[in-house]
């Protein structure tokens, strides 16, 4: 959530970030109104609140003089039903500017190019060999299903399109990916958590995915409104939830695997067949809390870090900069790593890493005291380290041989327990 103190003062600033991310100047506009509304009828309310007490002190001379106070008394009665009216409409419009500050994205760094889509996204660095084969690449999910360690159609019977059984080799090279993923961040400083796998409706409002993301979440749950996470970022990112966090524990580190939960309303008919877009994935979060001044450095380090796994891996990728208007709702600064996909012959997104500067930490109440001992929101960042399911996919694509097999990754051998997949009997 942006801060109202900056809406309200550098208004015309707010507009201009916002409108490569495309806000309409109207809405903060009527944002900037709600404001100024309320805070008129708080004065209203402060001068008719010392006129009560003023007649309060007037009823009770009265009484202790024997004196008729019926006049003062109904005058009282007549301004604490009129404050209370106010307060009910301060109250109303509390509710209005609260939600529509919740819709509004992040406040884009300056730092980050200005555009509607993709298109002008920028790129940083390339690092890899794109591998050159001498027959034609498969899909990942045509090797899956030859070796039969990916079964797409038993996991559409049991539970629809988008999910996916990993059996056998399947199942030990995901696990072997999200096993060394986990001794990796450890390794760079990343407390290691199990998160819940469901949070509640605040912790979703406090990493910025409700209101406005509410479709694409899977809701569960009757007497209190449940969501299954999308990703391990709004347990980890809510684990100091309205809390105030010692500073000199900052900058903070964490790490999870987790099952993540997407209904992807919005991606109809895009990557059907494949592990790329899928409503049950595996994905190691990283997320980190920081002092403001530290944040961008954490930025730089967080993506190092997811660079770290691809290039143990030997993946080929590249790192670019998203601008204002494929970037996240939460962010105010995004970087994008994409691993080469042989078969489309195309980088593919298998990390994103967020710094969301105080967005998030404004909305779910995580700050720390300076050194002057003042309350001040820290910075939280957040990244993918990585989308496991992806990862998979990639090594698919990139370890694949003519006659079928799979070469494991190095990195990965002592992990899967061997140095190649082989075709698999299928039950």
């Amino acid at each position: 959530m942006i801060d109202m103190k900056l809406i309200r003062t550098e208004t015309e600033s707010v507009k201009e970030r916002l409108a490569g991310r495309g806000v309409a100047a109207e809405k903060i506009d009527a944002i900037v109104d709600l404001d100024v509304k309320r805070r008129e009828q708080l004065v209203t309310v402060e001068e008719l609140k010392a006129k009560r007490n003023q007649v309060s002190d007037e009823i009770g001379l009265k009484k202790r003089a024997k004196e008729d106070a019926t006049d003062v008394i109904a005058q009282m009665q007549a301004v604490s039903a009129e404050i209370k009216k106010l307060d009910e409409a301060v109250a109303k419009i509390d509710t209005d500017l609260l939600d529509l500050q919740l819709h509004l994205p992040n406040l884009p760094n300056p730092s980050i190019p200005v555009g509607p889509d993709e298109a002008s996204n920028h790129e940083e660095r390339t690092w890899g060999d794109v591998p050159a084969f001498a027959f034609q690449p498969k899909a990942h999910y045509e090797i899956g299903e030859a070796l039969g360690i990916l079964d797409w159609e038993r996991g559409a019977k049991v539970a629809g399109a988008r999910f996916v059984y990993y059996v056998g080799q399947g199942a030990r090279l995901e696990r072997a990916v999200y096993n060394f993923m986990l001794d990796e961040h450890q390794k760079e400083g990343y407390k290691e958590m199990i998160t819940p796998y469901m949070v509640k409706d605040a912790a979703m409002f406090g990493t910025g995915q409700y209101p406005k993301f509410m479709d694409d979440a899977y809701r569960v749950g009757t007497d209190e409104a449940m969501t299954l996470i999308p990703t391990a970022e709004v347990p980890l990112t809510n684990y100091f939830r309205e809390e105030v966090i010692d500073a000199d524990k900052l900058p903070y580190s964490v790490t999870a695997i987790s099952p993540s939960f997407r209904q992807e309303a919005g991606s109809a008919g895009r990557d059907t067949r494949g592990l790329i877009r899928m409503h049950q994935f595996n994905k190691v979060e990283m997320v980190k809390f920081t002092k403001p001044e530290q944040s961008y450095a954490a930025l730089e380090e967080m993506t190092a870090n997811a660079e770290n796994i691809l290039q143990k891996l030997n993946l080929p990728y590249h790192v670019i900069t998203l601008s204002t208007g494929d970037m996240g709702f939460s962010a105010a600064k995004t970087y994008d790593l994409e691993v080469w996909m042989p078969e489309q012959n195309i980088y593919r997104e298998i990390s994103s890493v967020s710094n969301t500067e105080s967005f998030q930490a404004r909305r779910a109440r995580i700050q720390y005291r300076d050194d002057a001992g003042k309350l001040q929101f820290i910075h939280t960042l957040n990244g993918s380290g990585l989308a496991v399911g992806r990862t998979v996919a990639a090594i698919l694509e990139n370890y694949q041989n003519e006659d079928g097999t799979v070469t494991i990754p190095e990195v990965l051998r002592s992990y899967f327990g061997a140095d190649k997949i082989v075709p698999e009997d299928t039950i």
